[in-house]
């Protein structure tokens, strides 16, 4: 049976639980039942993976939750401080770190904040994965649970590593980049083995902590849905990886060269997502060179340039839009929409 591994997020500030009136609290280390909730979290997981890994942002942080963890006896955990990747702050950053660290072949990510996640829950995701790259729970209004997922890692990996790159802090960029997934029906499937659905009770307030009520979502998906948007080209995810190195060190006009390749040879494949991301940092790059420019018929060129390139980044991100809407994909869809507004707007 290949390995897995727990990848449990607590880097995050938290800024919902806490309370104007009072000092800042870690949520993690707040008590539920006479425990810390991310005492709970490792709990849930430690029977059905071989490895924990625990990601935080700051020595600090890590010392903290190693002292909470001997007091409640709890072994075999390691913590690791998040990878500053391009400076970039939010989820993916974790997911990054905790999938360099895991050994395993499969991981399964979880913020510290879901205390009553069942474990056969996550057996059942792990289970799941299958052909897919991919695995993450949806309600039947097409929300997902995009930080509770399971991740085939030697490719997630790579993926995670050209988002971070090209600073792209969103978890479900990795879902849409990832281009086989697997959107399993909490309704259909998982609450044959949590009826109740106390798994995806999560802690944002002081309030849900006091209630512990399960969400509710009604909709029209009650099916689980296998997307695959094609093979992952990892040759072009590192030269993506290339080109973002080469804006960061200023030079503009090799990094839109490197990423206008990428979505030549993309676009044609039908991969939208990847294509829309290579014609959007072509057009950051383009910009930016016309910036540089003192000549104005120059930096005019650069610029008309960079702005047709967004557009068709934008064109990409429909294209992207249509199949995720075809296919009963309601939030994917609603967040390529979200970046094709973005890039139609810049003009």
């Amino acid at each position: 049976m290949a390995k897995r591994a727990a990848i449990i997020l607590s880097g995050g500030k938290a800024e919902r639980f806490q309370d104007a009136q009072e000092m800042w609290q870690d949520k993690a280390l707040v008590e539920l039942l006479g425990k810390p909730l991310l005492v709970h979290a490792v709990e849930s997981v430690h029977e059905v993976v071989d490895e924990v890994v625990i990601c935080v942002n700051n020595e600090k942080r890590k010392a903290q939750y190693s002292r909470v963890l001997t007091k409640h006896k709890i072994k075999n955990v390691r913590l690791v401080i998040d990878e500053k990747s391009n400076q970039l702050g939010g989820p993916i950053v974790g997911i990054l770190t905790g999938l360099l660290a895991a050994k395993a072949d499969y991981c399964f990510t979880l913020p510290s904040d879901m205390p009553l996640l069942q474990p056969k829950v996550i057996d059942h995701m792990f289970n799941s994965i299958t052909d897919s790259r991919v695995v993450v729970p949806m309600w039947p209004n097409g929300r997902l649970e995009t930080l509770t997922m399971v991740l085939k890692k030697p490719d997630v990996l790579e993926v995670a590593k050209t988002l971070c790159q090209l600073r792209r802090p969103r978890s479900d960029d990795i879902i849409r980049g990832a281009l086989n997934v697997l959107l399993i029906s909490i309704v259909d499937e998982i609450s044959a083995f949590d009826p109740d659905l106390k798994s995806f009770i999560n802690i944002n307030s002081h309030a849900d902590l006091a209630r512990l009520q399960p969400r509710q979502a009604k909709g029209p998906v009650t099916e689980s849905l296998r997307l695959n948007l094609g093979e992952l080209q990892m040759p072009k995810l590192l030269q993506l990886q290339n080109a973002s190195s080469l804006f960061i060190e200023g030079k503009f006009l090799e990094a839109s060269k490197v990423f206008s390749s990428c979505a030549t040879e993309l676009e044609p494949k039908c991969s939208c997502f990847w294509a829309a991301i290579s014609r959007e940092n072509e057009a950051k790059s383009l910009l930016s060179w016309s910036k540089q420019q003192s000549i104005k018929e120059i930096a005019a060129e650069y610029e008309i340039r960079g702005k047709e390139a967004l557009l068709q980044a934008a064109s990409n991100y429909e294209s992207e839009a249509e199949i995720y809407q075809d296919a009963h994909g309601i939030f994917l869809a609603e967040r390529a929409r979200s970046n094709m507004e973005w890039c139609s707007s810049q003009q």
